[in-house]
């Protein structure tokens, strides 16, 4: 092998090391940022059961 050969498979790796490193890097931001946005969220009121404790007539 050649040293530009080499040399261009050794940029290769390089090149996506550092794409992988900063798509992690942007994940680890946005997942961050969702956890923050939904902590910041106001206590939301819990809403009735539709069904339940109504009374409902089952005529067979």
């Amino acid at each position: 092998m050649d040293i530009n050969s080499i040399m261009a498979s050794q940029l290769r790796s390089l090149q996506s090391t550092v794409q992988l490193s900063v798509l992690n890097n942007a994940l680890s931001m946005s997942s961050t940022a969702a956890t923050d946005m939904l902590k910041s969220l106001p206590d939301q009121p819990v809403a009735a059961h539709p069904h339940k404790g109504a009374s409902i007539d089952v005529k067979a």
